[in-house]
């Protein structure tokens, strides 16, 4: 069996880590944070997202998946790496690359004493030109070997949402293998025709050049985002005419040039992608002296829409609000750029007591925002979470919120919870 290694053990690193083991494959994550490690290493996945918990848990019990500080010992002893580490945002909104040249020199530095051949393939969102002009010109730096001879170098975007990382890893509508030369590319290409979904259609396979690749993952997020801010404007408009959004939303979805995916009007996207992906996007556009208008009015509707939420439960002039929901979407502990924190920061700005449930994210919400969560009530027990406040905003749709009793008091739903509509509920869209 072939084994395959993986550079960071975040989302992308260990959703794909499953699909590969769940294709035939063996797995090496290899990460800096020895306690993620360990942690890996005893079957503990070190996020939350359903259908990979028990996977980490089952494949770290059979060594199919395992952790290692040690990324010399996973690169050779594997096929192919795959770079999965995080790009964070620069202050100006730009793409940080920093730990993408650090896995670039480490990785190089191995390879000079690699005698096989071994495919190096960057999976993280990178701006064009970056697998080409940066990675690249590092692993033959420090490896010092020509790429294309010795080892090959790929581009290939993940297309996962968090939430769903696990479906969407074993069922991707896409995979895409940007490809420094033939060779490469066809070691990217064998490894995923044993996936299932590649079997049963392999149309999904796409081959192009490095570049290209790295410009459809921000096409890709830059497209579902705007239908996002483009859903909420209408929505806010719907409001302004009584008009149910989701109604008006769910025919639009139905025709056939379009989908109702990414069409749910609501308070806003976040997330480690949309958020960050755009941004840098935008400062691409600023580089190379390019308006990026439709980008620059997607991203100011983002930053607006969690405010109509509380302009909406201030009409109720309460004096305690329960926030329902920490994490950007169900199923996550993801708390990266929600626009959750907007709606607390505001409402504390305005003198409120703020009471914040989640059922998952709480302990990565201090993490996060540290300056927000001592100011706050928060609360993992949904009945507590809703005694004695004086209103409450739905603000990620977690599936408990579903049937859940709610008191008699006003309630702004921020995501489409509640199927029928009720006197004391009111959304931000609808």
């Amino acid at each position: 069996m072939r084994t395959l290694s993986l550079i960071g053990s975040g989302y992308a690193g260990i959703a794909t880590a499953i699909s590969f083991i769940e294709n035939g494959y063996n797995t090496i994550c290899v990460d800096i944070d020895e306690k993620k490690v360990e942690s890996i290493n005893k079957g503990i996945n070190p996020f939350y997202d359903p259908g990979i918990n028990e996977r980490v848990e089952k494949y770290a019990k059979n060594k199919k998946l395992r952790a290692t500080t040690d990324l010399k010992e996973a690169i050779l002893n594997s096929d192919a790496s795959f770079i999965c580490v995080g790009t964070p945002s620069k202050e100006d909104g730009g793409i940080d690359l920093k730990y993408i040249k650090e896995a670039s020199k480490s990785i190089g530095k191995v390879l000079r004493y690699n005698k096989k051949y071994h495919v190096v393939a960057v999976k993280s969102t990178v701006i064009p030109g970056t697998t080409k002009d940066i990675v690249l010109p590092l692993l033959e730096k420090y490896s010092k070997k020509k790429a294309g001879k010795s080892y090959g170098v790929c581009m290939n975007p993940e297309f996962l949402r968090e939430g769903n990382a696990y479906y969407d890893s074993i069922n991707p509508d896409k995979i895409v293998i940007g490809q420094l030369d033939k060779k490469s590319g066809d070691v990217l290409r064998k490894i995923y025709s044993n996936f299932e979904s590649v079997k049963k259609n392999p149309e999904i396979l796409i081959t192009t050049d490095l570049t290209t690749a790295e410009m459809i993952k921000y096409a890709n997020n830059a497209l579902l985002a705007t239908k996002i801010s483009f859903s909420n404007e209408i929505g806010n408009l719907c409001k302004k005419f009584g008009i149910d959004t989701y109604e008006v939303m769910k025919m639009v979805g139905m025709d056939n040039r379009l989908s109702p995916k990414f069409l749910a009007s609501g308070i806003g996207f976040g997330g480690s992608c949309f958020p960050k992906d755009l941004e840098a996007l935008r400062a691409i556009y600023a580089d190379l002296n390019e308006d990026s208008d439709i980008l620059d009015a997607v991203l100011e509707v983002n930053r607006k829409q969690p405010h109509k939420a509380v302009d909406l439960v201030n009409k109720y002039d309460p004096e305690v609000v329960a926030v329902l929901g920490l994490s950007f979407k169900p199923d996550t502990d993801d708390v990266r750029k929600t626009r959750v924190a907007a709606i607390i920061d505001r409402l504390l700005d305005e003198g409120k007591e703020v009471v914040a449930w989640d059922p998952f994210a709480i302990e990565t919400f201090k993490k996060d925002y540290p300056e927000l969560a001592y100011k706050i009530i928060l609360e993992n027990n949904l009945k507590r979470a809703v005694k004695n406040v004086d209103a409450i905003i739905i603000a990620t749709e977690h599936s408990e919120l579903k049937n859940f009793k709610f008191p008699d008091i006003p309630i702004i739903e921020g995501r489409r919870v509640f199927k029928n509509k009720k006197p004391n509920v009111e959304g931000i869209c609808w």
